[in-house]
């Protein structure tokens, strides 16, 4: 027999042993009814990544899928990549959105498998890390990336993008780490804000459009110490997630706060309970598949949990040498409200009306003193002032801003001292329309029906210097 002959047969029993190989992993599939978790090496400490803009991507994660009734029979999804986690099922349940690294040096991408053949498809293809990928009623998906530029500096921004990679749009415009993303039943984006610039501000939930307009806070507390978790929706109308210490981690509780008034509503779910809490994901009829350990555990595991018992009950899923730190049934979901967009790139500019800054020193209603009244305001870049407008007798105004440009507002009062603020970060996309009851009112009120004065004039253009703009002319209604 001579060489040739040999190298042909090699090659023949080679391809043959890897059909044999394709066939037996070609016969797993994730069905309907699997839980879909991502695990952490229980070697890696959290306190290690605190520090991190996103301390939740740690190295040596893997994506794993598994039968509640028999856990044991565990398919790893994610074989053969370095890290990978926080996947995301489709609303038909047939596909999984997921960011991994390939290898260690290589920056965290979006992939795409098919959850009953376990094929990929690799979605974006950037130098930057793209991270936290959902699904969009629109068919397209939000991810979070890594953004540079003379605009929002060094920051985590949101972009939306077809689910081939292309189309790829920027919808967040502000110095502020952002990810962590959920999809309401409203349509409405849910996710992690985190001030960046001038300083490091605390954790809290923004919620807007999935085309970047109306963002605004959906809940905050006032200690910056607090890590928040990602996200989750019941049935019965609440947002559900994990609160924790920078300085306890891991250590968290469950918190619950209502969809209707996020920011009056919280209740501590676990203030009673010694166990360590990670994640949540809802089961329904008031309970929850909860990411926790006890005191005389390593690792967390994944646990049945009902607020009205003293503690987590049936363990549905643990591994020593890993920490189970998020999880997702697989299944047909409620496909959310795909919301309209007001959005149009031909428009350079979004309107801003401010019903009334007028407001004391201090919110309680004591120490008022003429010359403690707002007056004016101020707007500010990242590094610039774009100038000082007075505001009218009943303290309202009314902005033009360029579009997609970070700007806040401070008050100021007549001879230009501050009064209050700055406000957390606003943008306005092309063409949007934006209003607000004041600086201090409660923003889940309702604003007092009255037309205000700034309204019956043309809006004052910022920057102030920027005398027109070019741009499309939209008739409002």
């Amino acid at each position: 027999m001579n060489v040739k002959r040999i190298h042909i047969i090699l090659k023949i029993i080679s391809i043959s042993f890897a059909c044999i190989i394709l066939c037996s992993c070609s016969g797993k599939s994730v069905r309907t009814g699997m839980l879909v978790a991502t695990e952490a090496p229980v070697r890696i400490q959290f306190h290690d990544y605190i520090s991190d803009e996103n301390p939740r991507y740690l190295p040596g994660m893997r994506i794993v899928a598994f039968n509640p009734g028999k856990p044991e029979f565990l398919i790893i999804l994610t074989e053969g990549f370095y890290s990978a986690c926080y996947p995301d099922i489709s609303c038909d349940g047939r596909n999984m959105l997921f960011a991994a690294k390939q290898k260690m040096d290589d920056p965290w991408q979006i992939w795409e498998m098919d959850l009953k053949h376990l094929s990929l498809r690799r979605i974006t293809s950037c130098k930057e890390n793209c991270i936290d990928p959902v699904y969009l009623p629109d068919g397209r998906l939000v991810f979070s990336k890594s953004t540079i530029n003379d605009t929002v500096g060094i920051a985590y921004c949101l972009y939306t993008c077809n689910l081939d990679g292309t189309g790829l749009s920027q919808i967040t415009f502000a110095p502020q780490a952002s990810y962590a993303t959920r999809v309401l039943k409203d349509g409405r984006l849910l996710m992690i804000r985190r001030q960046l610039l001038p300083f490091k501000g605390k954790t809290s939930f923004m919620v807007m459009r999935p085309d970047g307009t109306k963002a605004e806070i959906f809940y905050s507390t006032d200690d910056g110490n607090l890590l928040l978790s990602r996200p989750n929706e019941t049935n019965d109308g609440r947002i559900v997630f994990i609160e924790s210490e920078k300085e306890n981690l891991p250590a968290g509780d469950l918190i619950s706060v209502s969809y209707n008034r996020p920011l009056h509503s919280k209740i501590n779910l676990t203030s009673e309970i010694q166990y360590d809490f990670k994640t949540v994901l809802p089961l329904g009829s008031g309970k929850y598949l909860v990411s926790c350990r006890n005191s005389n555990s390593d690792s967390f595991g994944l646990f049945e949990f009902d607020p009205e018992k003293e503690l987590p009950g049936q363990s549905f899923f643990s591994d020593h040498e890993y920490n189970v730190l998020d999880a997702i049934a697989v299944g047909k979901y409620e496909r959310p409200k795909k919301l309209p967009s007001e959005v149009d790139m031909e428009v350079k500019t979004g309107l801003l009306l401010c019903q009334d800054i007028t407001f004391p020193e201090t919110e309680t209603g004591s120490n008022y003193t003429t010359d403690r009244i707002a007056r004016k305001i101020e707007v500010l870049g990242v590094d610039t002032s774009y100038g000082i407008v007075d505001v009218y007798e009943d303290g309202s105004f009314y902005l033009k801003v360029m579009a997609d440009t970070p700007f806040r507002i401070r008050t100021l009062d007549e001879k230009n001292n501050v009064v209050n603020g700055p406000c957390s970060w606003l943008w306005l996309r092309p063409n949007e329309r934006r209003g607000c009851i004041g600086c201090h009112e409660d923003p889940e009120m309702a604003p007092e029906n009255r037309v205000s004065l700034a309204v019956k004039s043309p809006p004052v253009m910022i920057p102030v210097h920027i005398t027109s703009v070019i741009e499309k002319i939209v008739q409002l209604e």
